[in-house]
């Protein structure tokens, strides 16, 4: 069985519920029709019932069973608002803008149902900038506690099992974060060590990955990756990590025990964590070309509940799947 079968075999366990706020997007309407034929999750689509239901029927998708959701008409729009306005008051909004965001921008809503527990999780993209989605999130649901950043991680799988655990990887960050700090850096190892728990089943091994192996060059990039080790070790995290760590280290078992031997990762890693967001951009890709690899992602991590972002280019699976992925991490 495939790693997506797995999550969604997962997901049937204990069905959430995930919104859908991007329904005028005919993909998302059968990936819908899909997601509650396989059972993966109770799936609510925002917008008008009587629009979304002959849209629908015109690109020939069955949304039986969901259930649709029109802010305009919601009985608990107010309290929404009111959220809203307390959540961004430091920031000056008004109620009357409140108003607007609530019954006009499906992701602020969607997450807001998220934040207040009338939804598990939100998965939207298809048809909006990543901005957009990450700023409903960000605004609305937060950061989880002891984490100040949001950043990303793609599971990457392999057909030979070579790497990883039987081919299993996660790459962060890949998506979000274009220069982070050390700090930073160590907010995403913690993430991405919690989704190789939570969503894939990994005991996480997360290598800190540099240009240098254990002070084998010196350079204020270097530096970070070296403070951010420190400041996962000061945090006292319940996960195995090392570095500062070339990649050949990370994940080839004789290079790791020359160059960190008696390291707990060195040569055995299932999370690699990218100094930058270009290494780890240009890294995932290359991996996903030249070897082949299935990247499931990007993944969001590091809010206080799961919301995911699509491509604007995505597929019908592609919507699916995160769908389950983020059932998985509600």
């Amino acid at each position: 069985m495939g790693l997506i079968e797995r999550i969604k075999e997962n997901a049937r366990k204990e069905l959430r519920t995930i919104v859908l706020p991007e329904a005028e997007d005919e993909r998302v309407l059968k990936a819908a029709q899909i997601v509650l034929e396989e059972k993966t999750a109770h799936v609510i689509l925002i917008g008008n019932a009587e629009k979304i239901n002959s849209d629908a029927t015109s690109c020939g998708a069955n949304i039986e069973g969901a259930k649709i959701i029109d802010p305009a008409s919601f009985s608990g729009i107010e309290a929404y608002i009111d959220e809203l306005v307390e959540l961004r008051k430091s920031k000056g909004l008004s109620r009357n803008e409140a108003i607007k965001i609530m019954t006009t921008e499906p992701r602020f809503f969607g997450c807001m149902m998220v934040r207040l527990g009338d939804a598990d999780g939100l998965v939207a993209g298809s048809n909006s900038p990543t901005a957009d989605v990450l700023r409903a999130a960000i605004q609305v649901i937060k950061t989880a506690p002891g984490i100040n950043t949001v950043s990303s991680t793609f599971i990457m799988e392999t057909a030979d099992g070579k790497f990883g655990d039987n081919g299993l990887i996660l790459f962060a960050d890949c998506a979000v974060n274009p220069e982070p700090n050390a700090e930073q850096l160590a907010d995403i190892a913690s993430a991405t060590a919690a989704t190789a728990s939570s969503v894939v089943g990994l005991e996480p091994r997360v290598a800190m990955l540099s240009f240098s192996t254990k002070g084998s060059a010196k350079h204020p990039l270097v530096d970070k990756v070296q403070y951010a080790c420190d400041i996962l070790e000061e945090r006292e995290v319940n996960f195995a990590f090392d570095g500062e760590m070339q990649a050949d280290a990370a994940i080839v078992e004789a290079i790791g025990a020359s160059k960190a031997p008696g390291s707990k990762v060195a040569g055995r890693a299932n999370v690699l964590v990218f100094p930058d967001l270009q290494s780890g951009n240009i890294g995932y890709k290359l991996v996903q070309r030249f070897a082949g690899a299935a990247a499931h992602g990007p993944i969001v991590q590091g809010l206080n509940k799961p919301v995911n972002d699509l491509s604007r280019g995505c597929s019908i699976e592609d919507i699916s799947n995160l769908v389950a992925i983020t059932a998985t991490q509600a």
